[in-house]
């Protein structure tokens, strides 16, 4: 499995979605569409950035009854996306129903990922907000192992968690990691970051980066920084 850049496309139009990819003349970064941008336009927005020839990260976090979940994930699964998420909070069940949902007749499915606990969480907002009191690195092992045992393909987890994850669940089990930042640049909302380079170093599959690239005077560049600095 090859390491890649996943740009987050965090816009609210598809107008500014197209004007920001079409920056990449004679590239097909792969891309996320999270909620803003997938709210603003619906799932036409996915059909037209893959048809364009984009790899796509269907950021969703879905978190409802084991059913729901289920019925809703088969929807996705028409998308034709690569690869989609839910939250490891929804329990083992929900997480066994989404693979049910999203594995289509012939037996394909786009790789599912669980979120463990958002890069914004840290462990003063875990025991204040949420009630857990256990240190945020073995929740997130926890939460890693849970959707293992699920059958999930990986987890969206910090940079920082990377390496354990894998040493906990195995080098082949991917990790996608946000929280990324280039070592000269702003953090924003998020608590616990690292730069492309460490996230490399540290084990990664891949890694996800929005404003560093989006809101770069030359997205490009930036981009391809990212590429110098965690896949080549």
């Amino acid at each position: 499995m090859g390491k890649d850049v996943i740009i987050a496309c965090d816009f609210d139009s598809a107008e500014k979605t197209f004007a920001f990819l079409d920056k990449f003349t004679g590239k097909k970064p792969f891309v996320k569409i999270g909620m803003e941008l997938y709210y603003a336009e619906g799932p036409s927005i996915v059909r037209e950035i893959k048809k364009r020839g984009h790899k796509i990260f269907l950021d969703l976090k879905l978190h409802d009854i084991p059913n729901t979940v289920k019925k809703s994930m088969a929807v996705l699964s028409r998308l034709d996306v690569d690869m989609t998420n839910l939250h490891a909070a929804g329990t083992k069940r929900m997480m066994e129903a989404a693979i049910e949902g999203l594995t289509r007749a012939d037996g394909t499915r786009p790789m599912l990922i669980a979120v463990t606990q958002l890069t914004s969480t840290d462990q003063q907002a875990m025991e204040n907000d949420l009630l857990i009191k256990e240190p945020i690195a073995d929740v997130v092992m926890h939460y890693a192992s849970c959707a293992k045992d699920a059958g999930l393909d990986g987890v969206v987890c910090s940079p920082l968690e990377a390496g354990k994850v894998h040493e906990r669940c195995g080098a082949g089990f991917v990790t996608v990691t946000p929280g990324v930042r280039f070592a000269d640049g702003d953090i924003g909302d998020q608590k616990r970051v690292m730069t492309p380079a460490e996230a490399k170093k540290i084990g990664s599959d891949y890694i996800v980066v929005g404003r560093p690239i989006t809101a770069a005077e030359d997205p490009v560049a930036a981009y391809e920084r990212c590429i110098r600095e965690f896949v080549d």
